[in-house]
């Protein structure tokens, strides 16, 4: 999007306005192509996802209003989405994902399109095929969607709480709530729009725009710039308080908690400020326009790192300094692994949780809470314990950067991304040396930044920096089945898996607390 046109955004949106293109003021293509049009595909063919995402064009920007009638937390809500997108192909139709209960109408460039629904697929078949290279518009009007109690076992994405609802969208959920293509190939910017009923408050990813008020109903716009993964977005709508604390080196911070507990949870957020600054100095530049925290009184098993927003549920905030702090760590740190630097596919989640866990075990090493957190006295005994476990997690959960299966999301997201991820960059580091691994982890979110990385574009870029061919090294870390020797600690020693280990889920490290 051209400056002049994010410019003219930026003030429609302050008055209220929220149509796409009339702020672009760019006609709707007709179809010019050369060539046979034919359908997109139904998914980007992700191995551990094949049908998430699809395939045939490339979202731009999503326009997002969702409309929540009462103050109740369990309430169906109806929504409409203008989806701005490049065609990659000459295209006869094309799907986006959607899983929400109903859908009103659809239109294409300003047109009425027939559209059909297969499971989770959305199918849209515009009344002229669109060319390839154009840029075409999708309006969804009148959608629903139904929130759902928190499980961690099986993700809710479009989530219930006592007091409002929130979106726990990762890896394949966030299309619950709205029509999109929901890869983390797919970045794109967001405008959010939430319509509720006056005492409610209503808190997005990225900045705050502005609020309009007609009878007793408040809209609150937000933009977020920055590209974003569908699976991060954040809608965090109900009875909250949204606290403004002081910013950390220019980037804003408000976080977003329950009312009738926020005399309890707002003091145990405020070391993100600190945090932030912490990070900043070991990998540089926050990537995005705020951040803060969203503290919701439910079960819901895990934190998650929605863009700007990390989420955290009061069961963690329970716990003891020693392990919430080096947990919203590793949340903040998601922020540039993970958010700002997206996967290009669900296999290199290592990139987001083994980094993640790197600098949430590096910030209790350095803050005095590792004894504690961990059980072990130091990063060097933590990670000759990693190692000894590297074959039986390997056996059990499959190599660091090719998970065995998804039919579960700890399938994905098991201890083999986290602890073994984070081996794989210990392991780096006594290859190339501290200084060369600071440069690196510095370079890989500033290269990447707004963008999707592959685990062999981490590997090009590893063996650049340091001036060393990595692709065996890595390759044999990340993809082999069979943990390599750690460099510098030729007494360590794996233990081997048992018979049964493909068959029966391991212990987690004694300091987790499910985090993605």
């Amino acid at each position: 999007m051209s400056d002049l046109i994010e410019r003219r955004l930026s003030g429609l949106l302050a008055a209220g306005a929220t149509a796409l293109l009339a702020v672009a003021g760019l006609a709707a293509p007709a179809y010019a192509g050369t060539g046979h049009a034919s359908p997109g595909a139904a998914g980007l063919g992700d191995r551990l996802y094949p049908l998430l995402g699809n395939g045939g064009y490339d979202v731009q920007n999503y326009d997002l209003t969702i409309r929540y009638p009462a103050k109740d937390p369990a309430q169906t809500i109806s929504g409409d989405v203008t989806i701005t997108a490049v065609a990659t192909q000459n295209l006869s139709r094309f799907d986006l994902d959607f899983a929400g209960k109903s859908v009103g109408k659809v239109e294409v460039n300003g047109r009425a399109a027939t559209f059909s629904r297969d499971g989770d697929e959305l199918i849209v078949t515009p009344g002229h095929a669109l060319a390839r290279g154009k840029r075409f518009w999708v309006t969804v009007s009148g959608f629903t969607a139904t929130p759902i109690p928190a499980n961690a076992d099986s993700p809710a994405g479009f989530v219930t709480t006592a007091d409002g609802t929130v979106m726990a969208g990762q890896p394949n959920q966030s299309h619950q709530l709205f029509p999109s293509n929901d890869h983390p190939r797919d970045l794109a910017t967001y405008t959010i729009s939430m319509a509720r009923p006056a005492g409610w408050a209503a808190v997005a990813n990225g900045r705050h725009v502005g609020d309009r008020t007609r009878g007793g109903t408040v809209t609150s716009v937000y933009r977020e710039s920055k590209p974003m993964a569908s699976e991060l977005i954040q809608l965090a709508v109900g009875d909250f308080t949204v606290f403004q604390r002081p910013s950390v080196g220019g980037v804003p911070i408000r976080d977003v908690v329950p009312t009738r507990l926020a005399a309890d949870l707002l003091p145990k957020a405020d070391v993100e400020r600190s945090q932030l600054a912490w990070m900043v100095s070991k990998v540089g530049k926050y990537p995005f326009e705020e951040y803060g925290s969203l503290v919701i009184d439910t079960d819901l098993g895990f934190a998650l790192e929605t863009q700007t927003l990390s989420l955290y549920d009061t069961g963690l905030f329970a716990t003891p300094k020693f392990v919430l702090d080096p947990i919203m760590a590793h949340e903040l740190a998601h922020m540039w692994f993970g958010d700002s630097v997206a996967p290009y596919q669900w296999s290199d989640v290592w990139q987001n949780e083994g980094h993640a866990t790197w600098y949430e075990l590096a910030y209790a090493d350095e803050h005095g809470q590792f004894q504690d957190y961990t059980g072990e006295t130091d990063l060097e005994s933590y990670f000759k314990k990693v190692y000894a476990r590297g074959d039986v997690y390997r056996a059990r959960y499959g190599p660091v950067a090719h998970p065995l299966k998804s039919d579960s999301i700890w399938d994905v997201f098991n201890p083999n991304v986290y602890d073994g991820g984070a081996l794989v960059l210990y392991a780096l580091r006594q290859k190339i040396g501290a200084k060369a691994f600071d440069v690196l982890e510095r370079s890989w979110v500033a290269k990447y930044r707004g963008e999707t990385a592959s685990t062999q574009d981490f590997i090009a870029l590893a063996s650049k920096i340091s001036h060393q061919n990595l692709s065996g090294f890595l390759n044999d870390w990340l993809y082999g089945t069979t943990t390599p020797p750690m460099p510098g600690h030729p007494d360590w020693t794996v233990t081997a898996p048992p018979a049964a280990a493909a068959a029966k889920t391991l212990a987690a490290p004694a300091h987790a607390y499910p985090h993605r």
